[in-house]
């Protein structure tokens, strides 16, 4: 199979490529540069993210991931309560601490059951019970980002709202190939600035990765220059041949 990266023969010598072989400086000097930018081509979606990731993607159902799991924190918010308000942690046995009520089990529980477990709850103690619940995801942001690390997010926020967490996307990086990925594989889907987190197979401990755009996006001044080199040395070649 030819390789992508090699000029066909045809398009070597219209090129003047084939010229090589005089024992000239300027044409030794143009083959280097013509090969030089014809071996440079820009890198597919779909290709640059084989090669970050290096492993296939895999499939993961919604409703595996909807839970809450160790290293997530609930936030809970009772109305006019401030005291019963806060972020609080689950533990390695699927378990938060909250005010008044003490140790509760909210391993593998959605927002909206945990929701109605706490307003029961809270009725023993309040006259009027409104209580809110979100999940928050520990996940990492890597990649081609100014602040990559580890960060909780809320599933209102949006894949932009993500990255502004770390700092926003490099000059270098790739908005359009974000990836989530979890133990080396990536999460199938195509993503969007816009995709709210609580509509992806986002669970903690998960990494939002921004790949770096190709040599060609990051180097445009280094490709223009090449490409007027090249040209410059194929226009004295033939006014010395002629």
């Amino acid at each position: 199979m030819t390789s992508p990266m090699r000029p066909s023969s045809a398009w070597l010598r219209g090129s003047g490529v084939a010229a090589c072989h005089r024992p000239r400086l300027e044409t030794s000097l143009l083959c280097a540069v013509l090969v030089a930018v014809a071996g440079v081509t820009p890198v597919s979606r779909a290709a640059a993210q084989s090669d970050t990731l290096g492993v296939p993607a895999i499939v993961v159902p919604m409703d595996t991931v909807r839970g809450l799991r160790p290293g997530d924190a609930i936030r809970v918010r009772v109305w006019r309560e401030p005291d019963l308000t806060g972020d609080f942690e689950v533990d390695e046995m699927g378990v938060a601490v909250l005010p008044k009520i003490g140790p509760v089990k909210v391993g593998g529980m959605s927002p909206e059951a945990l929701r109605a477990v706490l307003t029961k709850t809270y009725e023993s103690y309040l006259v009027h019970t409104a209580v809110d619940v979100s999940l928050l995801r520990r996940v990492q942001v890597l990649g081609a980002v100014r602040n990559p690390g580890l960060y909780k997010t809320d599933g209102t926020m949006t894949l932009g709202d993500a990255l502004a967490l770390a700092g926003g996307v490099t000059p270098q990086g790739n908005a359009k190939g974000v990836q989530l990925t979890r133990e080396g594989r990536a999460l199938s889907g195509s993503l969007s600035m816009n995709d709210r987190l609580a509509n992806l197979p986002l669970r903690s401990g998960d990494q939002i990765f921004v790949p770096q755009r190709n040599w060609v996006a990051r180097n445009p001044g280094v490709l223009v220059s090449m490409i007027s080199l090249a040209a410059g040395i194929t226009t004295r070649i033939m006014l010395s041949h002629r």
